[in-house]
């Protein structure tokens, strides 16, 4: 658990004046430098450094594309992204900005080989073979600085995927493909499992890789089991999400996977669909149908419903942030 929130947790508990609890803060180092500032300070600012170098060779090539031919273009981009992987093997202290620069061009590349070809291949296939692609960059970088933008390239891939496929069953007059959900919710699940602190050892991923993850898993289980609503009668996929949804909060709940971040976000997501859901059995009621009730009423009463489901859901939510700091001491 965090220190800052035990601390705060003793602080109110004795009702300690301002000099106690500042002295109390000050005993416990967190009023001090942090003992590895200076060393995470130059990472941070050697992965800028790349993002901006990489930028600015960006620019470069997009400011000469036209003086030089479609072989000098690939030459151009697949040197840059050799030339990245070898200087990560051969100097050990800038491999994290330079596979970071080697993710970036790799993208850059496929999109390049899909524009000049024309091989008439849909934006989640070189999503799919761009994540593919720099996983073993991933791995072998073992940090944030690279998984974080290999889990957005990964999760867009998935969201173009199931974009892609539920336009066309709309475009076939087709009812919603539950076996297109599961393929997506079952990869997005798995990329975010695979970023857990218990694959750590084996992946090197850290705790923003793994709350990325599990956020972009969150929004795309909400927004599939929202369109479960669209139809005459709820399809699987919205009680699916509702329990998905419960069930992460569980999970983030719980005493030894505690992590106040996701239990928030999770417990956000839940109570959208949770209003959505109200809502969606507001307009089916009977005397909704038979009357002809404003909307904004209903849009009030769905309102005054979020709000009591929220005031609840903040409450569980500190209840357990309690709980947690009380193991912690």
């Amino acid at each position: 658990m965090n220190l800052r929130l035990a601390l705060y947790e003793l602080i109110r508990q004795h009702r300690l004046d301002r000099p106690s609890a500042m002295q109390l803060l000050a005993l416990a180092g967190l009023g001090q430098q942090p003992a590895a500032l200076a060393v995470h300070l130059w990472r941070t600012m050697a992965v800028l450094g790349a993002a901006l170098a990489g930028l600015g060779i960006v620019l470069w090539i997009a400011a000469n594309w036209d003086t030089m031919g479609r072989a000098s273009r690939f030459v151009l981009l697949q040197g840059f992204v050799l030339t990245m992987c070898l200087g990560a093997a051969w100097r050990a202290a800038a491999r994290l900005p330079l596979l970071l620069l080697a993710l970036l061009g790799t993208g850059a590349l496929l999109a390049f080989f899909g524009q000049t070809y024309q091989a008439g291949t849909d934006p989640w296939q070189r999503s799919a073979l761009w994540a593919l692609l720099t996983l073993p960059l991933a791995l072998a970088a073992r940090s944030d600085v690279v998984w974080l933008p290999w889990v957005v390239v990964a999760m867009m891939g998935i969201s173009e995927w199931v974009l892609a496929h539920s336009v066309q069953h709309l475009l076939l007059r087709q009812g919603p493909n539950l076996s297109v959900y599961a393929m997506a919710l079952s990869a997005t699940i798995a990329v975010a499992m695979g970023m857990a602190p218990a694959l750590r050892r084996f992946t090197g991923a850290g705790l923003w890789a793994f709350r990325c993850a599990v956020l972009q898993a969150l929004a795309m289980i909400t927004f599939i089991a929202i369109s479960g609503l669209f139809h005459d009668t709820v399809a699987v996929q919205y009680p699916l999400g509702v329990v998905l949804q419960a069930g992460c909060m569980v999970l983030m709940g719980s005493r030894r996977h505690f992590e106040v971040f996701l239990l928030s976000a999770a417990a956000l997501s839940l109570n959208v669909l949770l209003a959505f859901g109200l809502f969606y059995w507001l307009l089916k009621t009977r005397w909704v149908a038979e009357t002809s009730i404003d909307i904004r009423f209903l849009w009030l009463i769905v309102g005054m419903g979020a709000a009591g489901m929220l005031a609840a859901t903040v409450s569980l939510v500190l209840r357990l942030v309690r709980r947690a700091t009380g193991d912690a001491r």
